[in-house]
């Protein structure tokens, strides 16, 4: 019962503050800002410890939780429609991230638009996944994931791999990702708590930079997901990029990807960010610790 009740509690929260504001009309600056209190409400466990480094210029959080040192490695890519967001504003999620898959998890705070468009996001992520194997992880002991924007990212960084002929990750894990920028087969839930069309719509034009919005550096939903490492999508019945994640799972099997979706009823775009108070939320990060322990080699 309680948890019924935080979860209409933390519904609603997001459907009057958080909403409202994700319009084109708010200046970038502003949302940044208010998007930094936001994630206040999503704090990390007490024992997570947080270290600021930076590598060839990129800055990004290393978070543990146990030892600090470990075989096991989780590159993570924060969501916010690549304009907004920060390695900071997702503490919580890494934090509980590290804690329950006892990795040393990286955050990095990749360049976002409109001052840096694609591919400046992409470049950071891959300057810290090279960044991982210099440290002497093993390939398949790395994993790449993220949210949202940061969901798209991690799969774009893994056909940037491919490309460039670089030791893949051992899994991929994909939150409630944005995978196509064109935006042509929203789902449409009676009920989207958190993300606006328009406003995903206009951050899109500010990352894509020259490149058309079906270009797969753009839209990774169109790249070739031949010989990429299985996937973990997860994805809430409440939100618009339902479609993404089903339309990603259906691309990498016929692809001969091993592809795990687990659709999450009655949640809304990213709620693990709520783990901590929110048991759903829990559950959903205990399972993406379970996929990578089944998939970072022994």
């Amino acid at each position: 019962m309680l948890q019924t009740a935080l979860q209409a509690g933390l519904r609603l929260s997001l459907q009057t503050l958080v909403k409202p504001f994700l319009t084109p009309r708010m200046p970038v600056s502003v949302l940044r800002a208010l998007i930094r209190q936001a994630y206040r409400l999503s704090p990390p466990p007490k024992e997570a410890r947080f270290e600021t480094s930076v590598i060839d210029g990129v800055p990004y959080n290393r978070v543990t939780c146990g030892p600090s040192e470990t075989e096991n490695a989780l590159l993570y890519l924060h969501g916010g429609a690549f304009t907004i967001g920060s390695a900071d504003t997702h503490r919580g999620l890494t934090g509980h991230l590290a804690r329950a898959t006892g990795a040393a998890v990286y955050a990095p705070d990749y360049r976002l638009a409109p001052e840096h468009v694609y591919p400046a996001a992409l470049e950071d992520a891959l300057t810290l996944y090279r960044h991982l194997l210099s440290q002497g992880y093993l390939p398949d002991r790395i994993s790449v994931a993220g949210d949202s924007a940061g969901g798209g990212l991690a799969l774009a960084l893994a056909v940037r791999l491919k490309q460039d002929k670089l030791p893949l990750p051992g899994a991929l894990v994909m939150l409630s990702p944005w995978l196509d920028l064109t935006h042509r087969q929203m789902h449409t839930p009676e009920v989207e708590p958190v993300l606006q069309l328009g406003w995903i719509k206009a951050a899109a034009d500010d990352y894509r930079g020259d490149l058309p919005l079906d270009d797969p550096r753009i839209s990774p939903i169109n790249a070739d997901l031949t010989g990429l490492p299985p996937m973990l999508i997860q994805v809430g019945s409440q939100e618009i990029l339902l479609n993404d994640a089903r339309r990603l799972a259906e691309k990498a099997r016929e692809a001969g990807v091993v592809v795990t979706l687990q659709e999450f009823d009655k949640l809304w775009h990213v709620f693990q960010i709520h783990a901590g108070p929110l048991d759903a939320a829990n559950r959903a990060v205990e399972q993406i610790a379970q996929f990578l322990s089944q998939n970072n080699k022994e």
